[in-house]
């Protein structure tokens, strides 16, 4: 299982790492993660705007993201990009390539970015030692289908704002989890990604983030949003959720 080190990738160790409880199954004790650190064996450095993986690749590894943010996206008919997600460190990526056997979407960094590469044929080979990581195999891809289906069944019928309102208020939670604050966020991804990904043109997120500042529950600096009444911000999504 050992793998070939190359210049672009780096020797790591998840038994060490700060984010191994957000990507990795609880429950091991030291000499079950040191095992586990076989399946996790190099890591990856991608510079912003490069390719994680693209679609119709072979699928040979999920990735962890230890640093930064990526974007997947597919093609349309019309040959425009439609963003499918924005992930962060501690979520881990590529799962949509494990039913058919090749990546359906593009992953692109947003940021400098490192990834923990866990070549698939390592992770099975090690989940029939360990059931616990099959287990979090599928929970990781539970989550993430629930997520975004969450995500799309609530903005189906927003109007704008309320689709912005939610999405600020899924990328705080996120955030929030790996320690980060709840009223300040740096938005890697661009007001067209955004668009694309609420099903919006440009110039409405742009409407919709001048309604929410204008009336004070946000304030706007180019790529850095502060949340100045949260629970205002939840309000525009659940009207009740305040009362």
């Amino acid at each position: 299982m050992n793998l070939e080190l190359t210049k672009d990738t780096i020797k790591v160790a998840c038994s060490n790492c700060n984010l191994r409880e957000l990507c990795m199954p609880i429950g091991l004790d030291q000499a079950d993660m040191q095992k586990l650190d076989e399946v996790v064996a190099t890591r990856r450095q991608v510079k912003q705007g490069e390719l994680l993986f693209r679609s119709g690749e072979e699928f040979k590894s999920l990735f962890a993201i230890r640093t930064g943010f990526f974007k997947t996206s597919v093609a349309t008919p019309e040959g425009l990009e439609q963003v499918m997600g924005f992930q962060m460190a501690g979520e881990i990526i590529g799962l949509d390539g494990i039913v058919t056997d090749q990546y359906t979407c593009n992953a692109v960094a947003l940021e400098d970015a490192d990834v923990c590469v866990m070549p698939f044929s390592n992770v099975e080979e090690l989940s029939r030692e360990f059931p616990v990581l099959q287990r979090h195999v599928h929970k990781v891809m539970s989550r993430e289908i629930v997520r975004e289906n969450s995500m799309m069944m609530m903005i189906g019928n927003m109007r704008s704002e309320e689709r912005l309102a939610v999405f600020l208020l899924n990328l705080v939670q996120r955030l929030h989890a790996r320690g980060f604050s709840q009223s300040e966020i740096i938005l890697r991804m661009s007001r067209e990604d955004i668009a694309s990904y609420l099903g919006m043109k440009l110039e409405t997120v742009s409407r919709a983030f001048t309604k929410l500042s204008d009336e004070g529950v946000i304030e706007v600096k180019q790529r850095y949003v502060g949340i100045l009444d949260l629970q205002a911000l939840k309000k525009i999504v659940n009207p009740r959720a305040c009362d």
